[in-house]
């Protein structure tokens, strides 16, 4: 298991963060929301994440820094529930929405269960898209 969270999986492109707020899905966890969109990369990468903490809801940036760190961290540890089952290249963006300061263990399972509710959404969504192509035919 690579836990790992190199330069090449952070996700900087103006022009893709663009296209994850104009046509984005997002699912939500209380407190955290992921927002993802599929086919934004090109198909030698399976997948680009960010983090985002909101300004309005922490005003120090050393607090803005030590929540997307919690972030980062969690997201390095539990990807791989969402390397596992994708199929085609994604985009995220997860953000912390609340002022109220979480443990990490709490923000840890938060994540997981963020990503397991993503991947059930994608699976469940992936199975209607191939009986509607069987009807079809």
């Amino acid at each position: 298991m690579n836990f790992t969270y190199p330069k090449n999986e952070k996700l900087k492109s103006k022009t893709t963060i663009g296209l994850l707020f104009t046509d984005g899905k997002s699912v939500s966890k209380y407190p955290l929301r992921l927002v993802y969109h599929s086919g934004a990369l090109s198909d030698s990468q399976k997948l680009k994440m960010g983090v985002s903490v909101s300004k309005k809801n922490f005003k120090k940036a050393v607090d803005r820094n030590y929540f997307k760190r919690i972030l980062r961290e969690t997201y390095r540890l539990n990807k791989h529930i969402l390397v596992d089952n994708l199929d085609k290249p994604h985009a995220f963006m997860l953000f912390y929405q609340t002022k109220e300061r979480l443990t990490y263990d709490e923000i840890n399972t938060k994540t997981i269960q963020l990503f397991e509710k993503f991947v059930s959404q994608n699976i469940k969504k992936d199975q209607t898209d191939i009986s509607k192509i069987s009807a079809i035919e």
